[in-house]
C-alpha cells in the first residue's frame, strides 16, 4: 500500500482553500471585502458539502 497522491485529494483542498481566503477576508474591516469574504466562505462550505456527497 503507497500513500495517495495528490489529486487524490485536490477536489478537497479547492473549497478549503475558498473558506480560508473567504474568513481572512472577514479579518478586514472594509464592508467589501466582508462581504466577498462571506460569500466566499458560503461557496467554500456548499462546495465541500457538494463533494463529501459524491
Amino acid at each position: 500500500m503507497g500513500y495517495p497522491s495528490f489529486s487524490d485529494y485536490w477536489n478537497e483542498l479547492e473549497p478549503a482553500v475558498l473558506v480560508v481566503v473567504g474568513l481572512l477576508l472577514l479579518v478586514f474591516p472594509e464592508p467589501a471585502t466582508s462581504a466577498l469574504g462571506a460569500g466566499l466562505v458560503l461557496l467554500g462550505v456548499s462546495w465541500w458539502f457538494y463533494e463529501w456527497g459524491r
